[in-house]
């Protein structure tokens, strides 16, 4: 609900910022796309940043930490950790 909200209002911003520079206001049509365009692209690629979370264990070397979160839907998750590498899983339930 956030997410979308936040890439409407960029969106709005980008509009707002393209108006204004077909008005002859280049300085603020600049400050508002560049605005919307950093918001939006934050937004969408939030989602890259972010491991998914898996749904088994994921065995090998990796073990259970005591580190656990809630995850954007609600779903408790636990954090594994293969202690060698430090490479980390995320394991929902």
């Amino acid at each position: 609900m956030l997410r979308s909200a936040t890439l409407v209002i960029a969106a709005i911003g980008i509009v707002l910022g393209l108006v204004a520079f077909f008005a002859w206001h280049v300085s603020g049509a600049i400050v508002a796309v560049c605005w919307g365009a950093l918001i939006a692209a934050g937004i969408v690629f939030e989602r890259v940043r972010y491991k998914p979370t898996d749904t088994a264990n994921p065995g090998g070397d990796f073990e259970p930490t005591t580190e656990r979160f809630l995850d954007e839907d609600g779903r408790a998750v636990t954090v594994w950790i293969d202690r060698k590498t430090g490479e980390r899983k995320y394991v929902a339930g």
